[in-house]
């Protein structure tokens, strides 16, 4: 009896040790893990600094032209139409730089084999999408901040601003910017990339509802318009820049989670290091 209690005892103890040392190994993953990310996105905020005024042209150079241009070309605006014209200017900046120079950007690199070199490091493709896609949320920050001061001193409106500006910004920001990184891993050719790019660029902008009312738009745009993320961004932003959160915010900002989802999800499919396999 007093044998198979001693054996009962250390099995316990065994069992015991096994589970804190899967516990200290699981920990010691999730800090290199962490680690790992914080060198790559370390890589990737050296990019940034060392072309900050390329990027800080390029997102304030044509969002804000377009704002200046509507500007002189409206006549006693509405504030409805000042905030559309404004916050579609703000999504304008986002789709050129989180969609268009994201998806060039690393279609230039996968196609010049740069990523051959990620490969050959002891990495997680994750951490690597995830540096990535921080990477565009920085260069498409500034744009957004800097139009949305312009558009409100051009104007002469001031902005409702609430908690709920958070997620839809976060999640607006997020959900261009994978589409970008998405279309960037999956480029079978960086000729092909850029003429893509730059025709969502232009049908995004003023095909869809970013600058004008949904039913100003022929049946078949506006059918297309819903599978862009911009669509449901535009909605949101509007709505809540004017009056605060609700239901229909929620709604737009759920859709726009998805779509954040999805692209995450696309993405780690999608990412080859090497163009030939």
């Amino acid at each position: 009896m007093e044998k198979t209690q001693a054996s009962l005892q250390s099995q316990d103890f065994q069992l015991q040790e096994a589970i804190f040392l899967q516990g200290q190994k699981h920990q010691g993953t999730v800090r290199r893990r962490i680690m790992e990310w914080l060198i790559l996105a370390r890589i990737q905020f050296t990019i940034i600094r060392e072309a900050w005024v390329w990027i800080f042209i390029m997102a304030c150079m044509f969002p804000l032209t377009t704002l200046l241009f509507l500007k002189f070309f409206t006549v006693d605006p509405t504030p409805a139409v000042m905030t559309r014209i404004i916050t579609g200017n703000m999504l304008f900046g986002l789709v050129v730089m989180g969609l268009n120079s994201m998806a060039q950007e690393i279609s230039y690199q996968k196609h010049q084999g740069h990523f051959t070199y990620y490969s050959s490091l002891p990495i997680a493709k994750v951490n690597f999408i995830f540096a990535n896609l921080l990477r565009g949320l920085i260069m498409s920050a500034p744009s957004f901040i800097i139009l949305a001061m312009i558009g409100q001193m051009a104007y002469g409106i001031q902005f409702h601003y609430s908690w709920g500006l958070i997620p839809v910004l976060l999640l607006t920001v997020f959900s261009v910017v994978g589409a970008g990184v998405l279309i960037g891993f999956w480029s079978p050719s960086h000729q092909l990339t850029n003429m893509l790019v730059q025709a969502l660029m232009m049908f995004i902008s003023f095909l869809t509802p970013v600058m004008v009312d949904m039913d100003q738009l022929p049946p078949l745009l506006q059918w297309c318009s819903y599978i862009f993320p911009t669509t449901y961004a535009a909605e949101a932003m509007r709505e809540v820049l004017i009056s605060g959160w609700s239901s229909s915010v929620a709604w737009n900002t759920l859709v726009l989670m998805l779509f954040s989802l999805v692209s995450i999800v696309l993405i780690l499919k999608k990412v080859d290091w090497r163009v030939e396999k």
